[in-house]
Parts: structure tokens; C-alpha cells; sequence
């Protein structure tokens, strides 16, 4: 798939990754354009395509009291501002197969869950919208199982497809990334490494995700070295209150380090 097949996405540096990267979930329409404007600024500057990533519902918490959303549409508007105001493409997931037609009208990308990945319905009324579909590897599959889910995109008439690794389960409580897999699944679509996700530690004891954030850097360089063609980033101002996933999220004064020196590992690698 080109990139340039998604709206509005801008790549002046064909060679450098793309970047999946925002708040785990919508939270209000102030925190999205803070976040998307910091983020739009350190892509313009360092030439990454760039998605904005915010989930307009949590449909798979921990705890039924968990938070969950501000509303369907709400959250969906709020990911057509960011769009329209910064101009770059967006993305959020879907949990439903009545989603995929609701959340086509304001987003470009639709994502679905590693949980949900071999759900037929869910990926084939994703596929249909015309959207571009980024399909998470399930953290119970091989990379290899992968090419099965693309092929349910491709057979609805849709070549706008991603693949997203975010590791695979180690034990009950852990979250590996096994870098093998990027090359396998580089054979059936372009692969993205969900590098937080990947990092997640999920049903501690209190009933709340829990997360490696001090090893992102080592896991998001890792990937680009073994020829991630994106990268997916959950990032945040104030990760310690972030009302989801915030164990987990890079804080936003951090990511522009973090790009800088996976550009450079981008730059190495292409010269080998």
C-alpha cells in the first residue's frame, strides 16, 4: 500500500517510517488538539508521515467502571477537528460491526483490535467502508496467521491494508515482541509496531493495565531496525491521568527525542 492512498497524509522523506501516535482515548476536545498540534509540529519538522491515533470508545476495559468514553459521536467529531484543523489523516478503532459504517464518516483509518482481528463480520465491514484498515495482530496469533486476516480485506475489493504488532502474550500477566514477525508480515502488508501496547502488562491485581513505559525507546528502535515500516505510539501530557492506558503512554516531551534518534537508526539502516 502507498501512503499516499491515505488522505491527507504528507511524506516529503519517502524513505523515512510513518507514525501512528495520539492519546489512548479521546478525553475532551482541548486535550486532542493540544496533543495533535505538538505532535504535527516534531513530524513537520523531522518529515514523518504522520496518522493521529485517539479511540473514540474503550469498549474492552478491565473493569465495568472504567472509563469508556464521552460519547460515540462526540469523540468521533472531536477526531474530524483534528483532521480539519491540523490537516493530517486520523485513525481510531472499532468494536462493533456498526461502527465501521460511523466511524468512516469522520475518521480514515479504521483499526481493529488484536482481540477482535479473526472476527469475519467486524473485518469485513471495515474493509467495505473503503477506508484504510489496520488490522492489530492478536496477541494469541502467529505472524504467519496474519496473511489470513489481510486476505479477508483484499477479497472485499480493499488493498488499503496495515498490518500492527503489539506483541504476543508471555504467560498470563506479559506482553513479548517477537521482532521475526515483522519480515514475515512484511510479505502480506506494511507493518507497523504497536511499541506501547507491546509494553502493556494487562489484569494486575487492582483490575487496572499496567505497562513498561521505560523501555519504549528500546523497543521502538529495535523495530525500526528490523524494518518496521511505522510505528505506533500511545502519547500523552499528562500520562499519570490519563483516563486510559496511561501506565503505558510515552510522555509527549519525550517523543521528539525518541523520533529524532529513530530517524537516524532509519537513515543507518538504508545505507547498509
Amino acid at each position: 500500500m502507498q501512503l499516499h492512498k491515505i488522505p491527507k497524509i504528507k511524506h516529503t522523506n519517502t524513505n523515512n517510517f510513518f507514525l501512528l501516535a495520539g492519546p489512548c482515548a479521546i478525553e475532551s476536545e482541548e486535550m486532542a488538539l493540544q496533543i495533535a498540534e505538538k505532535i504535527v509540529k516534531i513530524t513537520g519538522k523531522l518529515e514523518i508521515p504522520f496518522i493521529f491515533k485517539g479511540s473514540f470508545k474503550k469498549a474492552n476495559r478491565s473493569r465495568i467502571d472504567s472509563f469508556t468514553g464521552i460519547g460515540d459521536e462526540k469523540a468521533l467529531k472531536i477526531l474530524q477537528k483534528v483532521s480539519e484543523t491540523f490537516d493530517v489523516p486520523t485513525v481510531t478503532d472499532i468494536h462493533e460491526v456498526s461502527d465501521a459504517e460511523m466511524a468512516a464518516q469522520f475518521v480514515d483509518v479504521l483499526q481493529i483490535p488484536a482481540f477482535l482481528v479473526r472476527q469475519t463480520d467486524l473485518v469485513v465491514a471495515a474493509a467495505k467502508t473503503g477506508k484504510v484498515v489496520n488490522l492489530k495482530k492478536g496477541q494469541f496469533m502467529s505472524p504467519e496467521s496474519m496473511k489470513h486476516a489481510v486476505t479477508k480485506v483484499t477479497d472485499c475489493d480493499n488493498e488499503q491494508v496495515l498490518i500492527t504488532d503489539r506483541g504476543t502474550m508471555f504467560g498470563y500477566q506479559d506482553m513479548i515482541v517477537d521482532f521475526r514477525g515483522i519480515p514475515t508480515m512484511k510479505q502480506y502488508a506494511p507493518v507497523v509496531l504497536d511499541v506501547t501496547h507491546s509494553l502493556q502488562q494487562p489484569n494486575q491485581s487492582a483490575g487496572v493495565t499496567g505497562g513498561r513505559p521505560e523501555m519504549i525507546s528500546t523497543i521502538a528502535r529495535a523495530g525500526i531496525a528490523t524494518g518496521a515500516d511505522g510505528i505506533f505510539i500511545e502519547t500523552h501530557f499528562d500520562p499519570a491521568n490519563a483516563k486510559s492506558d496511561g501506565a503505558n503512554m510515552l510522555n509527549l516531551n519525550l517523543l521528539e527525542k525518541l523520533l529524532t534518534d529513530l530517524v537516524a537508526i532509519r537513515k543507518t539502516i538504508l545505507t547498509l
